[in-house]
This record gives C-alpha cells, sequence and structure tokens, in this order.
C-alpha cells in the first residue's frame, strides 16, 4: 500500500499552527520558510495570517527591498505577491498533490511605498488530474490601497512517484 507524501503547503501549515501563537513564532516561521525557500527570503517577508485558502504577508521598507527613486521594487513587490498566492493555495492542498508556478503576471497601479501587505485568498480546487489554477494577490500599502496586482497560474497535479537514481539501466552510449 502507497502512502500518501504530506504535502508542503501542509508541512508548512503545520509548522506555522504550532509556532505562531508562541512570542517570537511569528518570527521564527519566517526564518524557517527564508530558509526552505531562500529567494522568497530574501525580502525579509512576514507571514501574518497562513490558513488554508488565506495568507497575508508583510515585506518591510528597508533599503534592499527600494529601487533608485525610493519605492519598493517592482520584483519585491512580484516576489511578495507569489509568494502569497502560493501559501494561501498550497495550505489548502491535501497531502497528495503538488504545484508549480508556470506564469504570473502583475500590473503595478501606484508607487509602493511603506511596508506592503500583499493578501491572497483562494477557493482551493480539487485535483485529480493536473490542471492550471489562477491565483490573485493584491499588495497595499500602510492605507490599505492596492499598489501591484498579481496574477499566479499554478499547474496542480498529484505527486507522481520519484524514479530511483540508479535503476540498472544506462541512457549513455558506450564508445568503443
Amino acid at each position: 500500500m502507497t502512502q500518501r507524501m504530506q504535502s508542503p503547503g501542509r508541512r508548512l501549515l503545520t509548522l506555522w499552527n504550532r509556532l505562531s501563537p508562541w512570542p517570537g513564532g511569528q518570527w521564527l516561521f519566517a526564518r524557517i520558510f527564508g530558509r526552505m525557500v531562500p529567494y522568497s527570503g530574501s525580502v525579509g517577508p512576514r507571514i501574518r495570517v497562513l490558513e488554508p485558502g488565506h495568507a497575508r504577508v508583510e515585506i518591510p521598507d528597508r533599503r534592499s527591498n527600494r529601487q533608485h527613486l525610493g519605492s519598493v521594487h517592482a520584483i519585491a513587490l512580484l516576489n511578495v505577491a507569489e509568494m502569497t498566492s502560493g501559501l494561501a493555495m498550497m495550505a489548502g492542498l491535501p497531502d497528495g498533490v503538488r504545484g508549480i508556478v508556470t506564469s504570473i503576471s502583475m500590473e503595478y497601479l501606484k508607487k509602493a511605498r511603506g511596508t506592503i501587505t500583499a493578501v491572497a485568498r483562494v477557493e482551493v480546487p480539487t485535483v485529480t488530474a493536473d490542471t492550471d489554477f489562477d491565483v490573485t494577490a493584491d499588495c497595499l500599502d500602510p492605507e490599505g490601497t492596492v499598489v501591484a496586482r498579481a496574477r499566479v497560474r499554478w499547474r496542480l497535479g498529484p505527486v507522481r512517484e520519484k524514479r530511483p537514481a540508479n535503476s540498472g539501466v544506462s541512457t549513455h552510449a558506450v564508445n568503443a
């Protein structure tokens, strides 16, 4: 009998539920998340809400997140939006289902200044075969104004069994 592999989103949600109620728990979770997903950690995310179908993540207004004109860099906004869409959706996926981004588009509506909060809400679909699914994440400034909106397309599907690294079959031609 094959045991279903726990989904990455479920592992993160379990860790979040254990750590977030404790003093410093959200900070510790953000550090662990940043180690698990190194590029996402580069913007200094602070996860504020994580539940199936809903995530809220902040990035600080700091020099490393700004561009030369002093507002939050477009790619920092894209980074936090993609991260938030994934956390909201992946936290709701059942074990045995995986997801990967296949496309992302971003609409920049206003200069982004101050701490930016990305919010995503999604009705997580039932997945029985590979399917594409769009998630929207809004980036808000401190006043709650939408400064950017991302549409992230996720390819969702059942986890496939990994092939053994050395199955005894060579794929290399032998020169004699």
